[in-house]
């Protein structure tokens, strides 16, 4: 098929190649498994936002095919109109309950509550969003999608923030709104949240975290950074995905209950669009029951992640400031590496521009709690074989 009209597209797509900015995704052909097939090849997968190893979990698969045989596949509406199943209601009450907050809201996937909260509660050119220059790329879509004007702060730079909000046109500002990732999933360090919090409040601005890559993985019991640095009821509004640790898709907001009502009269994304099918409901709530009943998840996730750290570093790589289970190893030669490594057995997905900033090019690793120390122990094995190869190392 060919049209004149969109020859642009081959021209863009040859630009692309040539910046070496065109992406052709590797393709899992098994479940999302510690060890996955990928491409046709059997490898340690150290890719995957898995974190809990819940993807596959026998119980919360059983608990997905048991709501599509009582509610079917989906629900073929959005929620203002037929599409609010009662598992939705209830796997809000839980995400609240979680969370230790008022009442939650359901969104189609963390990218959309991320739009959703920003451009619903940013919806005046009187309002003002201050956002962390690092986050994520679904905050930076919903601060462009927003009426307000958007500031951003150096990274963690708690001085940065307070300069800003000292402004006059912070202090003129109807409402301010400050926004940080939780975990920033780069490079996998945790946001000063009590601080954030402190300088934002002290200015009259309320607070939204992202805890994408947090809710499931840090905090007791996984609840998050609020929970990490003891600061429940003190943050007004937490994001969550549900396809990270909880291994299906999705996204919430838990925050006061007037506020959700709010976001469930005016955000776009859920007024128009589908809600989530029962079966992704329905495992969520049995990943919850699973955090909150049995601790072996976490602290394998835990111990995963301290060994697989400290073998990279003693083997000489560069893992930067993370202190989270994603460990990136900064090389300039990240796709070669990636490559390497895939040959060797070990999938590590390589990231470049414009994911990070030019000359920060490297691997992202991400261990899950379903790695065994055989698989990380040959995973370094394979690290170290490459890394000397391309003289990383």
């Amino acid at each position: 098929m060919h049209f004149d009209t969109l020859k642009f597209a081959e021209e863009e797509v040859a630009a692309l190649k040539k910046e070496n900015r065109f992406l052709k995704p590797r393709v899992l052909e098994s479940a999302q498994e510690p060890v996955s097939v990928i491409d046709g090849k059997k490898v340690v997968n150290l890719t995957s936002n898995n974190y809990l190893a819940m993807a596959n979990n026998p119980k919360v698969k059983k608990a997905a095919i048991e709501a599509i045989e009582k509610y079917g596949v989906g629900s073929a509406a959005v929620r203002t109109i037929i599409g609010t199943m009662s598992l939705h209601e209830e796997l809000e009450k839980k995400f609240a309950a979680f969370k230790h907050a008022d009442a939650s809201i359901l969104f189609q996937s963390g990218f959309t509550s991320n739009v959703a909260v920003c451009q619903s509660l940013m919806s005046s050119e009187n309002d003002l969003l201050i956002s962390d220059e690092l986050n994520h790329a679904s905050i930076i879509d919903g601060a462009r999608l927003a009426k307000a004007p958007r500031k951003i702060y150096r990274h963690k730079d708690m001085k940065h923030l307070a300069e800003i909000l000292e402004t006059p046109e912070a202090k003129k500002a109807r409402r301010k709104m400050v926004v940080t990732d939780g975990v920033f999933s780069m490079d996998g360090d945790i946001a000063q949240l009590d601080e954030v919090v402190a300088v934002a409040h002290k200015y009259g601005a309320f607070v939204m975290v992202d805890d994408a890559h947090a809710s499931g993985v840090i905090g007791k019991e996984g609840r998050g950074t609020v929970s990490h640095f003891g600061l429940d009821g003190k943050v007004e509004i937490q994001i969550g995905t549900l396809s990270k640790a909880f291994a299906a898709v999705g996204g919430y907001a838990a925050t006061t209950r007037e506020l959700r009502d709010y976001l469930g009269s005016v955000a776009r994304p859920y007024l128009f669009s589908s809600s989530q099918p029962p079966s992704v409901a329905a495992s969520c709530l049995a990943v919850l029951d699973i955090l909150l009943t049995d601790p072996r998840h976490l602290k394998n996730l835990w111990d995963n992640t301290a060994f697989l750290k400290e073998e990279l570093r003693k083997a000489g790589f560069d893992t930067g400031a993370s202190v989270t289970p994603i460990t990136p190893i900064m090389t300039p030669k990240a796709a070669e590496f990636s490559g390497r490594l895939f040959e060797e057995g070990v999938f590590a997905l390589a990231l470049g521009f414009p994911t990070v900033p030019r000359g920060k090019e490297r691997l992202r690793t991400i261990v899950t709690a379903g790695h065994t120390i055989k698989d990380l122990e040959f995973s370094i094995e394979k690290f170290k074989k490459a890394g000397k190869e391309l003289g990383i190392i």
